[in-house]
């Protein structure tokens, strides 16, 4: 576990799932974390939960990060309230599913924001600060659909595939400003949200306890290493046939 005292972090859909299992392990770390969601009551409720729990510190910020405005007073609040930024996790993401005759332009839309515009918006507005802070991490959650297209997926699988390329072509811009960009894809997550095709029960889904854990070992990955795609299966899925 990486001593995190006087870091601060950003993350997006921090409310519950992946984002709150991260945002959980980093303020246990001893991280500053700003936590971000569309809903300011929920967002309020998980950073005064992980504030009591310690040792770092937590703030709520409500945010819908696919309006740029949002994003940009989503980091400057953090940079605000703990004077620096040094991690931004991009994990905010939806899924909405069907075939593409039947797709309603605006449920096209609000997938590609949330889940790829988020990602230009909130590095847009970061990257300066982890430049003055020194370097940093960008940790962008995508998903196994970002290389792998199912019938009814088309706006999620565009979404992701391009947060995989995003993040590639990100990571190679600021790389030598000591930012280290990672793209992590997991398959199915035990969480309220999932597509599909994950089917069955729970017990063998990725926990989101499992993706926090990848981050924090990222962040605790010697400088001269960058993973930079990481990709995540349940070890026993249901057979298939």
């Amino acid at each position: 576990m990486p001593d995190l005292q006087g870091r601060v972090a950003i993350v997006t859909g921090a409310s519950r799932g992946i984002g709150r299992a991260i945002a959980e392990a980093l303020v246990g770390a001893g991280a500053g974390v700003v936590l971000a969601a569309r809903t300011a009551a929920d967002v309020e409720r998980a950073a005064e939960e992980l504030r009591r729990r310690g040792p770092g510190d937590a703030r709520g910020q409500s945010a819908d990060v696919g309006r740029y405005d949002d994003c940009r007073r989503l980091v400057a609040a953090a940079v605000d309230a703990f004077g620096r930024l040094d991690i931004l996790v991009n994990n905010a993401g939806i899924g909405l599913f069907g075939p593409v005759a039947e797709m309603a332009p605006d449920d096209w839309n609000r997938v590609l924001r949330t889940n790829l515009d988020s990602l230009f918006y909130c590095c847009h507005e970061a990257i300066p600060h982890l430049r003055r802070a020194g370097g940093g991490w960008i940790i962008n959650i995508a998903s196994l659909a970002g290389k792998n297209p199912f019938p009814g997926g088309a706006a999620y699988n565009a979404s992701k595939f391009g947060a995989v390329g995003f993040s590639e072509a990100l990571m190679q811009e600021v790389r030598w400003d000591g930012i280290r960009v990672s793209c992590i894809m997991p398959g199915s997550v035990a969480t309220e949200f999932s597509h599909p095709l994950s089917g069955g029960g729970e017990e063998w889904k990725i926990q989101p306890e499992d993706i926090a854990r990848i981050v924090m070992d990222l962040l605790d990955f010697p400088g001269r290493t960058l993973p930079s795609r990481i990709e995540v299966r349940p070890s026993q899925p249901p057979r298939k046939g």
